[in-house]
């Protein structure tokens, strides 16, 4: 059963290194390169023209490898699996649209507002009514309406409430990664380590799946997840895909993600933190996401308030190479803080079933 992990991952790393390169050179040919904002730092301005809509890279490697993984090892797909594919792959489409626009129709600001907002909410929508469907044998569907730390707690919230809630994390995850892919890669790096995260945190709610009951030594600290080896199978999928987009992203760039890839990547963040009950967790296993996230949000309500800004320039990477760091120096320091915010978010993870226990 490990084996389609294991394979997924690979496949996803194997496709992107070979693809990216073939489709910056599709890119780079139609001339489909990056809009640089004049108000950002002055060494920015050199990768004006570098291609963007690199998403497309991972999301379908992501795509393909889960697949192949299920036809090399003949183990069935499950709708977990696939509704965060779904997902991933409605949230990149939207970003595709607003990428395409900015760049094919010379049009800076991309889809309008209003357009935009509407793609996502039909995209979370969707995914969040659906998830509340397809019950199993044990009568567990994908997703679940009790809010979740480590294991789903507290009272059932209701399917509208629950819709509610499910949209804002994914609008939430996919602007905070949205927000982080501001530097040579930052945000790809830092979805590289949540999605390992979240392959190990399905491998360890299968084995201590309540499925397996009969076989626990203590059947109490079980989790009630629809399919979690499923959606392990998905994050390695996105591990490596990313993994081997950060080959070609990393500074010095000759790819960015883009929208595309963006809103992809925090849909599947969600998607995965809905489906195997850690929704709340993700704040922390995302901290990097959140933190640049709620920079944006101060420096934004700070300016409003009193007409003073808390940092040089928002997002918060942007104010430290304003400071005077590079660009290498920020994305490692910042891949280091995302790093210890895994290791808390899986000590807190562990802690959690440990008490249970």
């Amino acid at each position: 059963m490990m084996k389609q992990i294991l394979l997924s991952g690979v496949i996803g790393l194997f496709l992107t290194l070979i693809g990216t390169p073939l489709l910056i050179k599709l890119l780079a040919k139609k001339g489909y390169g990056q809009y640089i904002r004049d108000d950002g730092p002055r060494e920015h301005h050199s990768k004006r023209g570098t291609p963007t809509m690199g998403g497309i890279a991972f999301i379908l490697a992501t795509i393909i490898a889960y697949f192949l993984s299920k036809l090399i090892t003949g183990y069935s797909v499950t709708f977990s699996g696939l509704l965060v594919l779904g997902l991933m792959a409605g949230m990149g489409l939207v970003g595709f649209l607003d990428d395409y626009i900015k760049i094919v129709k010379r049009r800076s600001l991309g889809l309008r507002a209003k357009a935009k907002m509407a793609g996502q909410l039909i995209v979370g929508i969707a995914f969040a009514v659906l998830a509340l469907q397809f019950p199993d044998n044990r009568d567990q569907t994908p997703a679940s309406t009790r809010l979740s730390f480590i294991t789903d707690f507290g009272w059932k919230i209701g399917p509208v409430l629950f819709v509610i809630w499910a949209l804002f994390m994914i609008l939430a995850m996919s602007n905070g990664v949205n927000l982080t892919d501001g530097l040579d890669g930052l945000a790809t790096g830092a979805s590289v380590m949540v999605f390992g995260a979240y392959t190990f945190i399905g491998v360890w709610q299968f084995q201590e799946s309540c499925a397996n009951a009969e076989v626990l030594t203590n059947p109490a600290a079980c989790f009630e997840v629809r399919d979690p080896l499923d959606l392990a199978v998905v994050a390695s999928a996105l591990m490596g895909a990313c993994f081997g987009f950060l080959w070609w992203n990393t500074s010095p760039a000759k790819i960015f993600m883009g929208d595309t890839g963006s809103l992809a990547l925090g849909g599947a963040l969600a998607g995965l933190a809905i489906c195997s009950r850690t929704e709340l967790l993700l704040a922390v296993l995302g901290g990097l996401f959140v933190l640049i996230t709620m920079s944006v949000v101060i420096q934004v309500g700070s300016f409003r308030l009193t007409g003073k800004r808390v940092f040089r320039m928002a997002p918060l990477q942007h104010h430290f190479e304003l400071k005077g760091w590079s660009e290498v120096l920020v994305v490692v320091r910042f891949w280091i803080i995302q790093g210890m915010c895994v290791i808390v978010g899986l000590g807190i993870f562990y802690a959690g079933w440990a008490a249970i226990k």
